[in-house]
């Protein structure tokens, strides 16, 4: 006899086709082995980051999965916990080598050429504010609130062609400062690892990580001709060092009476500056722009650069100003450049909102959180890849709600197919009846059902 549901796990299979799609065609399984994933027995590296990368999807946490799962071949809990919590896994070497692969065999062979690839440097807050156990757990600034909050800051690199946006690289940052630690480094840990790396790395100053995540990424292959950052980072001697490393910058200024600028000889900061220039008239957006010189590089030799000021379109009587190593560019260039960096905070809203970034584990030690991290961002890969290759202009949340529909249809297919079964068992047990009588019976109840419900359950009439 034929099911009565054509094909539960028809749905299932259609979603699962494409994470595997993603896993095959860029060989996950041979970077995370490239990357010093391995284990002696048990479930491999590529099951147990498969198993936690499609978590989210599924709409439970990992308590709820393993309760309501009875198969045995999933890892358990302290399998997915010994993974995370590993030391000697390279997670920065496999989100660099995954995201340079994908810039070079998937979207830079079908990239106009006109296109300008940028880097995109900002730090986002990794909040941890209800522990107090985390290793290198820190009270960090919270720019949004304005208020010191107990976490991590999440310097993130990324890559961006204008379309789509490519995590490269990040960093957990504690504090330089050791009084605003509140939990110092494991101390068992062996110092030749990979994980007690990242924990040194976590307490340096960011304007110094940054140039070490801007190294690994040109090591990996990944070009851009352009570095774009906020205000934080906008300092004469950190955009000097940027020219070093064969990249201009394009990044927002803010005024700050100590950060002076040589203008015709003269020093002086951007208020003095933009005093001392010729406004446009009228009702003009692109106010004033000057050639100035912001500093020397490491050869003594100076570095030009081009002021541009905008009217603040949030506050018409104040100004806005932009600041390009790239004497070549235009104004609306300069403007359209710099406005690829909000892809940072749609992936930043997207990874907290929707993927769980920081929520869905809370294990204590510094390397589970960036484990949890790194497959946070291969989600976000997969999803912006998705959302580049679909015909319809989808959102990455829409794409992400999608999944989960899919995924929770799954279930209630399964959970309306179990009650029929049951059904039938009954009747068979308090009813003598036929096979055929039985079925009859079922066909009849299922038409009787409202449309929604067929539509969406796929029932098909059965056959003998």
């Amino acid at each position: 006899m034929k099911s009565i549901l054509p094909d539960q796990y028809a749905v299932e299979k259609q979603f699962n086709s494409r994470v595997d799609n993603f896993f095959a065609k860029y060989e996950i399984s041979k970077k995370l082995r490239r990357c010093n994933f391995r284990k002696t027995k048990g479930f491999s590296c590529l099951e147990i980051f498969k198993f936690i990368f499609l978590l989210v999807f599924s709409g439970k946490n990992l308590y709820r999965t393993l309760q309501s799962e009875t198969d045995s071949g999933m890892p358990q809990k302290d399998t997915i916990y010994r993974f995370l919590n590993s030391c000697r896994y390279n997670w920065r070497k496999f989100l660099l080598t995954l995201s340079s692969t994908i810039i070079k065999e998937t979207i830079e062979p079908l990239k106009p050429h006109s296109w300008k690839n940028v880097l995109i440097l900002d730090d986002s807050l990794y909040s941890r504010n209800r522990s107090k156990a985390v290793e290198l757990l820190a009270r960090v600034r919270d720019h949004v609130e304005h208020k010191y909050v107990l976490g991590f800051r999440m310097l993130t690199l990324g890559w961006s062609d204008g379309n789509t946006f490519l995590p490269v690289a990040f960093s957990l940052l504690s504090s330089e400062n050791e009084h605003n630690r509140l939990c110092g480094i494991n101390q068992r840990l062996d110092k030749r690892t990979t994980g007690y790396k990242r924990r040194m790395e976590s307490i340096k100053k960011s304007t110094e990580v940054m140039f070490d995540l801007l190294r690994q990424a040109q090591e990996h292959g990944i070009k851009a001709r352009y570095l774009l950052f906020d205000s934080w980072f906008a300092f004469p001697a950190i955009i000097c060092k940027v020219r070093e490393h064969r990249l201009h910058v394009i990044c927002m200024l803010k005024s700050m009476k100590k950060v002076l600028y040589t203008y015709k000889g003269e020093k002086m900061n951007l208020d003095t500056l933009y005093k001392e220039l010729l406004k446009k008239p009228g009702r003009a957006k692109i106010l004033a722009n000057a050639f100035v010189v912001i500093g020397n590089d490491s050869n003594g030799n100076p570095v030009p650069a081009r002021i541009l000021f905008v009217r603040d379109p949030n506050r018409s009587k104040k100004w806005l100003a932009l600041l390009t190593t790239d004497l070549e560019l235009t104004d609306e260039e300069i403007i359209q450049i710099y406005g690829k960096r909000w892809n940072i905070e749609v992936f930043f809203k997207t990874t907290k909102s929707f993927l769980k970034l920081a929520k869905e584990f809370q294990g204590r030690s510094y390397d589970s959180m960036v484990a949890h991290t790194t497959i946070v961002f291969c989600r976000y890969i997969m999803l912006a890849l998705e959302n580049r290759e679909s015909k319809d202009p989808r959102t990455l949340g829409n794409l992400f709600y999608l999944c989960c529909d899919e995924l929770k249809d799954i279930s209630f297919t399964e959970a309306f197919q179990l009650i029929l079964t049951i059904f039938k068992n009954t009747l068979r047990k308090y009813l003598t009846i036929t096979d055929r009588a039985l079925q009859d019976l079922i066909q009849e109840f299922i038409s009787c059902l409202p449309a929604f419900l067929k539509d969406r359950l796929q029932l098909s009439s059965c056959e003998s």
